[in-house]
């Protein structure tokens, strides 16, 4: 009844930004959907081959749109996007940091339109296929299906009724473990985005570390170098202050202290180049826990989940044995109908025998 593995959504691009929507009454001012910029994702649902964007602020959805063929997205100033769901009946509008955001967006907004486009149409052959072959079915299916008839006979009724009620009960809890696996998607779809986010962000922060690493062997060697420079400019400066030259010493002594000033100035900004690249690291340490911790979120996501279909299959099962131990009631009923039938019968022939012998 339900499928035993379900493959999640996988995100394909995300990117951040502040997302507005067209205000319901006026159709023209902008209201915005998120106080900050939040992550803006395409998804890709291989089962039903469906493309969505998506964007959850904390534990609310702020943004669940199918992509359809006939959407358009647009981009109305240098840092600013739209398009409209008809199905929501609103208008998205997303305001990016740079253009460059917003064309790579835009550009994955086409590509997928264009994927949403050929899914249609393979869906829509697949549909004439169906309808071909069903035209050939048999029609009398729905009698099959309908409910038998109750038997009114004492003993197996109050069985047959437990069974019934019995089947409401667990189609009921069916239902609920259905809404707990629902909303352990939506988590887990959460998680999926965060973790996507976590990891893009960790790339280029292993990048950035990777070209300072290699820079920091260079900028070392010149900050030796500097420092040599700076003390031997320091013992020419001590030497002419020594011999108290002056005239032409007294130029060049100028000129020695022009040189080392800008030689400290340029010691203290390699310094404080390194010291970024220290504060770097330990941000791109935080990154990885972070990280770290969106996967042991996500594993404990699939294993709730994983139990929630275990607990279906469970019910599905005690389903199907309540519907065949209902059967064999109803078996066990018609059975004793015949009998009492036959009795009755029986019965009736012994009445006729009396009243005839009487009558003699």
């Amino acid at each position: 009844m339900f499928p035993h593995h379900r493959e999640r959504e996988q995100p394909i691009f995300s990117s951040r930004a502040h997302v507005f929507q067209i205000d319901p009454a006026t159709k023209r001012n902008w209201i915005p959907a998120s106080k900050h910029a939040v992550t803006v994702s395409f998804f890709y649902d291989a089962n039903r081959n469906v493309y969505r964007i998506i964007s959850v602020g904390g534990t609310k959805a702020i943004i669940n749109c199918s992509v359809t063929p006939s959407m358009t997205f647009t981009k109305t100033s240098q840092k600013f996007g739209q398009w409209a769901d008809s199905r929501a009946n609103t208008v998205y509008g997303l305001g990016f940091a740079t253009e460059q955001q917003l064309h790579q967006f835009s550009e994955k907004f086409k590509e997928v339109k264009d994927a949403a486009r050929l899914a249609r149409e393979k869906s829509q052959d697949k549909e004439l296929a169906n309808t071909a072959l069903s035209i050939a079915a048999p029609q009398d299916l729905s009698d099959e299906l309908q409910s038998p008839p109750v038997m009114c006979v004492n003993g197996p009724e109050d069985k047959l009724f437990r069974s019934q009620s019995a089947d409401i009960t667990l189609s009921s809890e069916k239902e609920r473990i259905k809404k707990m696996l629902s909303e352990g998607s939506i988590c887990e779809m959460n998680l999926d985005t965060e973790l996507f986010t976590l990891q893009d962000s960790n790339t280029k922060l292993v990048a950035a570390l990777h070209e300072a690493n290699a820079n920091v062997e260079q900028w070392k060697k010149q900050l030796a170098a500097y420092q040599e420079e700076t003390d031997r400019l320091r013992e020419q400066l001590a030497e002419i202050e020594a011999h108290g030259g002056h005239g032409p010493s007294d130029l060049l002594k100028d000129e020695l202290t022009q040189s080392l000033e800008e030689l400290e100035a340029l010691l203290k900004a390699k310094d404080e180049e390194i010291h970024i690249l220290q504060n770097k690291k330990v941000e791109y340490h935080d990154m990885e826990h972070d990280r770290d911790e969106a996967i042991h979120r996500l594993r404990e996501t699939e294993m709730r989940n994983a139990e929630m279909e275990r607990r279906i299959q469970n019910t599905e099962q005690t389903l199907s044995n309540s519907l065949e131990e209902r059967d064999r009631m109803e078996s066990e009923i018609q059975r004793a109908i015949e009998i009492l039938d036959i009795k009755i019968f029986d019965l009736n022939d012994l009445r006729q025998s009396l009243v005839k012998l009487i009558d003699k």
